[in-house]
Order: C-alpha cells, then sequence, then structure tokens
C-alpha cells in the first residue's frame, strides 16, 4: 500500500496545488481535492511553465482535472492516467466560467483554446495531445473528447 506524506507518495509525486488565487488554472475532476492529481515532477514543470505563458497573453484561467491518482491504481472511466505524465484539460470558454463546454457550442472559444495548445507545444514537453476539434492543428481526435484535452507529456 503506498502511502502519502505531506504532498508526495511513495512514487516521488506531487499534489498539484488546488489553485491558489494567484495560480493561472482552476481545478476540477474527480475525486475532488486533488486526490486525482498527483503528477510526475516533469507534469508539474510543464503546468507551471504553461501557466506562466498563459497569464502573459491572457487573464482567464484554464482548467486542469485529472492526472493520476497517488498509488498509480486504475482511474476509471480513463485508459490511462497512472504514470502521472497525462492531464486532461478544459478548452477555454468565451464567457470566462470555469464550467466544461463542447467544441461544438456557441460559449467555446476556439482562438484561445488554439493558442494555449501552441504554449503546450512551445514548451518542448508535450508528446501528443487528443482532442476531437479538428479545425487545430496538432490535436487527434479521441472517443469522448469534445469537452477537453488529453495531454501527454514527455516523461
Amino acid at each position: 500500500m503506498q502511502t502519502t506524506v505531506v504532498g508526495i507518495d511513495r512514487r516521488s509525486f506531487f499534489v498539484l496545488p488546488q489553485a491558489p488565487e494567484e495560480a493561472g488554472y482552476y481545478t476540477y475532476g474527480t475525486p475532488m481535492g486533488g486526490a486525482g492529481q498527483y503528477a510526475h515532477p516533469q507534469m508539474l514543470t510543464f503546468i507551471f511553465q504553461l501557466e506562466f505563458a498563459w497569464s502573459s497573453i491572457d487573464d482567464r484561467k484554464f482548467g486542469i482535472g485529472n492526472i493520476s491518482l497517488a498509488d498509480g491504481a486504475s482511474f476509471p472511466p480513463h485508459r490511462s492516467h497512472r504514470s502521472g505524465l497525462e492531464v486532461d484539460m478544459r478548452p477555454l470558454r468565451k464567457d470566462r466560467k470555469h464550467l466544461p463546454v463542447r467544441y461544438t457550442e456557441s460559449t467555446y472559444d476556439r482562438v484561445a483554446t488554439e493558442r494555449l495548445i501552441d504554449l503546450m507545444y512551445a514548451t518542448g514537453m508535450v508528446r501528443r495531445v487528443f482532442f476531437n476539434d479538428g479545425s487545430i492543428a496538432r490535436v487527434s481526435p479521441m472517443r469522448g473528447h469534445d469537452d477537453h484535452l488529453h495531454v501527454e507529456v514527455i516523461g
């Protein structure tokens, strides 16, 4: 059995800070309170670099969802999310609400979402992004990814 001590588990994964007020992101997902947001150090580096770059061009926060459980156990309904190197993120909304949005809805901000994805790739840490908006370059479609991006970071 894995144990967690002060936000770190035996795999040397850390809980993503739960969106302090000054952060450029907000958190969502299940289970709540960061229990599904254990991240490999490389993932945290990616998120913090992305947050810094994003905050310099847009004052909206982007949503960070599930990453991994503390012990790396199966994380239904995900087939992945065990390595701490995969994260779900919400596309941006035009109305600035911290809610899910499908790429087919009028409140979806395609331009901002594409800009966020460009910044992801600019970190040099992204392996691939799954998202079903085929009008955005460098994303691949995947069933069930109409309302969130699945981002894989190189470990």
